[in-house]
């Protein structure tokens, strides 16, 4: 026995030991890249180089999911910032590493892309730290690493800065106010809040912090006393006693030698002023700077297993470098992060939480106040959601959005509400059916609206029908199999039944309206959530509306039969349509984006990929049909998008607080989707927390007309109550 074990483990090692030639000779490197840069690095894959090894294309959702690929050994390496290293850091069970770095040409044997100093009047007077109080200040803008987030964090390190957890201030607030204490004036330019609303209100509470830049009242871009050169500009010439910047543009202000750029003429005297350093101390603007943090190069991380053949691709990307540099490829910006003013560098494997350690960045990451440490609670329902959840709060913590998310799950809607009244979570998003729900019954109100449009988050609720069926109004339904979102819901029941009772086709007395509804339909329904006891229908009614549903359609596992959620396969906007395609239904009740988003190829699941949009119609309320283009003529309603809703017990600081996050996190990642896909499936499944089609987030401040008109539809279908 003991032989025979010897033998095998001498033949893996023969196996293991050609596989580690064959890679090092000869070898395929799978590079992840977010899904919507496949045919980039595709073009890139095919680029003849002096290497003989071979770069395979893997796509993934995002850069989060990429990281999940490399650690899994679904793929080998990525691009990353130094925020996802940290993701790639806390990872459990990691063996990330920085295999190379992307460097500037300019500066192509510095340590870090840049380093956050301040800068001060030589003569100025500072006999510690603890002096910068009452200081004129100078930023690049808020936000920004070395002119905001730097600065706040070292500071408040320092016991400098004192609560930033207070009570009925926002995140954004509690930093606005701590540093308007600290300092007597100041230039910190942006949007202080992406809400309008929010933003002009801070900078009328906090206006000292504007005074220092051009223009006061406006405090934003552009403004020539920001960025890194307009700091220490405001610093030489607008009265500002101490400037927060990074070193290279210090060099290049005072026309110091930078990299491979030699000195310059300039106006500035760089022997009137001094680098500020963490200890008090100062040095001379021309000898070696003291950093109070620096930012990491981007680079590329692979798994341990990459790293032992690491040279081949370390050579393949150099190869890359330059035959994208020498024809001006889009794929070298788009796919490794290089342009004509960078390169990329061998740097000794490294873990990514060493990497970001070795420039004290891990704590500008983990910037965060407290006791009490503030943060927005999500209740989601289904195992799916909270794998989005948790995913959304890992990476939107990274990229500076405050307070930071946290999940809670529970077992369906109603128990979500509950939890929210009660203070054991903060926030669920719903339609507009059950936004009013949660106003009526559980004392909550809508706080944030999904945009579909960049002029407004309405939507239209349709009815959808195959080209080649026979029914030509709402009215030749009756009998008809019927396809719903989910009980209560706005497209899928509410619009239906409302337009149902107004053209007479169900008497408004017929109570209670499922029941009406299983008999207009009497050849069978899905309506989710029909079989929940609370609704209190009869077994023959609520099997009725149940019988077109499928549980699980994937598995054919009947458990998870009419349940709201989505472990019932035809739940929700594409669940209705699937039930339409799949299901046996000959009506679906959706929205009006419902059929593109999931024909011509925009649905990659098996049963949607082949389908044609131009195979249905929408029926018109009044009779006749359409194609599907034409929703804004052709609609049961014009419905009011779906909200985040919170506690109505809230303050409105703390509703601020929400809003101000949620518009936030909708804001950077619609901008950056290859960074985290917030709108758009998860995991294969869609509208999960938000619907796909959404494409930013936008507070509420006042009731919309079309909330009002709205609100008279529920009207209607609660006659019955």
């Amino acid at each position: 026995m003991k032989t025979f074990l010897l033998l095998c483990l001498v033949a893996l090692a023969t196996v293991d030991a050609r596989i580690l030639i064959r890679r090092s000779t000869r070898g395929e490197y799978r590079m992840c890249v977010p899904e919507e840069l496949l045919k980039d690095c595709e073009e890139m894959s095919q680029q003849n180089t002096k290497s003989a090894a071979r770069i395979a294309c893997i796509p993934a959702r995002d850069r989060y999911e990429c990281i999940e690929k490399i650690k899994k050994r679904l793929a080998d390496f990525a691009t990353v910032d130094p925020e996802d290293m940290y993701i790639a850091a806390k990872q459990p069970g990691q063996d990330f590493a920085v295999f190379e770095e992307i460097r500037t040409r300019e500066e192509p044997e510095a340590e870090f892309r840049y380093e956050g100093v301040a800068v001060i009047h030589k003569d100025l007077q500072l006999n510690s730290i603890k002096d910068l109080k009452g200081l004129k200040s100078c930023h690049t803008g808020v936000g920004r690493n070395v002119g905001y987030k730097v600065p706040l964090t070292k500071l408040k390190n320092m016991g400098l800065i004192g609560n930033l957890a207070e009570p009925g201030l926002s995140a954004r607030e509690n930093e606005l106010k701590a540093l308007s204490t600290l300092f007597s004036k100041a230039c910190i330019v942006g949007d202080w809040s992406p809400d309008p609303t929010i933003n002009g209100r801070l900078k009328k509470r906090y206006s000292n912090l504007c005074q220092l830049c051009e223009d006061p009242q406006k405090c934003n871009y552009p403004d020539k006393f920001s960025g890194y050169e307009g700091a220490l500009r405001c610093l030489a010439h607008n009265g500002g006693e101490i400037a927060w910047t990074k070193v290279i543009f210090v060099r290049k202000f005072f026309g110091l030698p930078v990299g491979t750029t030699p000195a310059s003429e300039s106006k500035e005297d760089h022997t009137q002023y001094a680098y500020l350093c963490p200890d008090g101390t100062r040095v001379p603007i021309n000898g070696l700077p003291c950093r109070w943090a620096a930012r990491p190069w981007q680079g590329y991380m692979a798994n341990a297993d990459v790293v032992k053949t690491v040279d081949e691709l370390r050579k393949k990307i150099e190869n890359l470098n330059a035959e994208g540099y020498k024809n001006h490829a889009p794929w070298l910006k788009k796919v490794l992060e290089i342009s004509d003013k960078n390169i990329a560098k061998e740097n000794k494997a490294i873990s990514p939480g060493d990497y970001l350690d070795k420039g004290n960045y891990t704590d500008i990451v983990e910037r965060d106040y407290g006791p009490p440490y503030k943060t927005a609670r999500w209740c989601v329902i289904t195992d799916e959601e909270m794998l989005k959840c948790t995913a959304l709060a890992n990476g939107a913590f990274t990229r500076n959005i405050r307070p930071r998310f946290d999940c809670v799950q529970e077992r369906d809607v109603d128990a979500c509400l509950r939890n929210i009244r009660d203070g054991g979570a903060d926030i669920i998003t719903l339609d507009g059916g059950l936004v009013d729900k949660a106003v009526r019954e559980y004392n909550l109100k809508p706080i944030v609206a999904e945009k579909y449009a960049p002029d407004g988050g309405s939507y239209y609720a349709v009815a959808v029908v195959k080209k080649n069926s026979p029914y030509n109004s709402l009215a030749d339904l009756k009998g008809a199999k019927s396809c719903h979102t989910g009980y209560g819901r706005t497209a899928g029941y509410n619009a239906p039944l409302y337009t149902l009772v107004k053209a007479g086709s169900i008497d408004k007395t017929n109570c209670p309206y499922p029941k009406a509804l299983s008999e207009y339909f009497s050849g069978g329904s899905c309506l989710p959530g029909a079989a929940n006891p609370k609704l209190q229908l009869s077994s023959g009614v609520s099997d009725k509306l149940c019988s077109l549903c499928a549980g699980n359609a994937d598995t054919h596992d009947k458990k998870s039969k009419c349940n709201f959620d989505q472990s019932e396969s035809f739940s929700g906007y594409t669940g209705a349509f699937r039930c339409l395609v799949q299901g046996g239904g000959d009506v679906a009740f959706v929205k009006h984006v419902t059929v593109p988003g999931n024909t011509d190829g925009n649905n990659k699941e098996a049963w949607a990929a082949s389908l044609k949009s131009s195979d249905y119609e929408l029926l018109c309320p009044g009779g006749g049909r359409a194609p599907v283009k034409d929703y804004k003529t052709c609609h049961l309603a014009h419905a009011p998008p779906h909200m985040v809703v919170t506690s109505n017990s809230k303050s409105a600081g703390e509703i601020e607080e929400l809003q101000n996050v949620l518009v936030d996190v909708g804001e950077q990642y619609s901008e950056r989707p290859d960074l985290f896909k917030l709108f758009g499936s998860f995991k294969g499944q869609k509208d999960l927390i938000f619907k796909d089609s959404t494409i930013a987030l936008e507070a509420i401040h006042k009731e919309s007309q079309v909330m009002k008109d709205y609100s008279e539809l529920l009207s209607v279908i609660k006659g019955c109550n």
